[in-house]
């Protein structure tokens, strides 16, 4: 009796720890002119309305996507009424989404656990230590083929696991695929999940594939931001950084795609810690960057490197710091378009394509612009469903499809590169 009171005061701290988000809405917002677009820009260091920007501004009539608190929300409304901005309601009450998807994950989670990865369930949400139990079944069943290696270890303390998918030999070309960069984009973890099984079962039967397997190795690191991951999942569904206190001030993290040797602390990045997009204290700050760079470097034949986010639908190559065009731009952007015309053509999911800066907005001391620069050319990042309608609270019925489209972009990324050695 006294352990079954125990664990339910266990579970009721739990649940009252979480972070609720009740009345929150998101707006989205649409600059009509230079005068707003440079206002919108500034809304981030307009620190009284507690904003979070979940899409940011790149141009005139693009949209911005706003989360805004309950307690703020009247006054940030009358704000842009004041300045004749437009906005609408994207989402009108945060919470009820996520009492949905917390609904739909306990749910699941009274199923018994799998034993193996073809009763995995690949259409939910999972918690970190299920995508760890998925990644261990997945080694064990396919000892030939696929390895775990772990590059280091989050602040605090969990192993960054990276599966190895390899026909054995040494110093074979590489590409490297990292999902869950930002902890809340949780539509790319559960798409790296998807991507390990595709692999397995497609090697031997898909052509293309095979070739791919037979001469080069596959890495892909499902759960690249592992505390900010669990930290979603257990305290703030909406957490985006890493979780490493920041000297001199009470706020948590790093936003670890401005942490890279890359322009670091440009335009673009923030250098209060606050804020979302802050850089760090210094290029590689974050334990969970320097593991992979450290991993590229030690490597050195990484000749693919794609970094995978959410959401906006968009297919980007470097710079994203600067408007210097890359050496490799024409090769780049056509290859794009072949990837996002074949991941179109399953379920006409649009997407657009280009350079960073040119395509969403200026970012200082990203993933793609560092592994570029080390020579690593076919570097690209995809930002993955949906254009805002539920954002980062994408719903679980789109995992598969998500995954389904992306995985065929993927392939004409990594076909591309097999064939193109350089």
């Amino acid at each position: 009796m006294m352990r079954g009171m125990l664990t339910f005061a266990a579970l009721f701290v739990v649940v009252l720890a979480k972070e609720t988000f009740e009345g929150h809405q998101v707006l989205r917002i649409i600059p009509k002119n230079d005068i707003q677009l440079s206002l919108i820009k500034d809304l981030e260091k307009m620190i009284e309305f507690e904003l979070d920007i979940w899409m940011r501004v790149t141009n005139i009539f693009s949209p911005v996507d706003v989360r805004v608190p309950s307690h703020t929300l009247q006054s940030f409304k009358s704000y842009l009424e004041n300045l004749n901005i437009e906005y609408a309601t994207m989402i009108e009450n945060l919470q009820a989404i996520l009492d949905e998807e917390q609904e739909e994950m306990d749910s699941a989670a009274r199923v018994a656990q799998p034993k193996h990865t073809d009763s995995f369930d690949y259409t939910r949400y999972h918690p970190i230590n299920e995508i760890y139990s998925f990644q261990n079944m997945l080694v064990a069943e396919n000892p030939n083929l696929v390895s775990k290696i772990v590059i280091g270890q989050s602040y605090e303390g969990r192993p960054l696991n990276v599966l190895k998918f390899s026909t054995g030999g040494t110093n074979h070309p590489a590409i490297w695929i990292d999902t869950g960069i930002h902890s809340r984009e949780w539509v790319t973890q559960a798409s790296g999940i998807w991507f390990a099984k595709k692999i397995v079962k497609e090697y031997g039967r898909d052509p293309a594939l095979t070739a791919i397997l037979n001469n080069m190795d596959i890495f892909l690191e499902i759960v690249t931001n592992p505390d900010g991951y669990y930290y979603t999942h257990t305290s703030n569904r909406m957490w985006r950084k890493t979780r490493k206190p920041n000297s001199g001030s009470s706020c948590i993290g790093v936003d670890p795609n401005r942490n890279w040797d890359a322009g670091f602390g440009g335009p673009g990045a923030s250098s209060y810690p606050c804020s979302e997009t802050y850089c760090g204290p210094r290029a590689h700050s974050e334990s969970e960057v320097k593991s992979i760079v450290d991993f590229v470097k030690s490597h050195g034949n990484i000749k693919a490197f794609i970094s995978i986010h959410s959401y906006s639908q968009m297919l980007m190559y470097p710079y994203g710091y600067t408007r210097t065009p890359v050496k490799d731009q024409a090769e780049l952007h056509q290859l794009a378009q072949k990837a996002i015309t074949d991941l179109a053509s399953l379920y006409g999911t649009r997407y657009r394509y280009g350079s960073i800066i040119n395509t969403i907005y200026q970012a200082s001391g990203g993933t793609i612009d560092w592994t570029y620069n080390q020579g690593v050319k076919y570097s690209y990042t995809f930002e993955l469903r949906d254009t805002g309608r539920y954002g980062f609270l994408l719903p679980a019925n789109q995992i598969v499809p998500t995954a389904e489209e992306t995985w065929l972009a993927l392939m004409a990324i990594m076909d591309h590169t097999y064939k193109n050695p350089y």
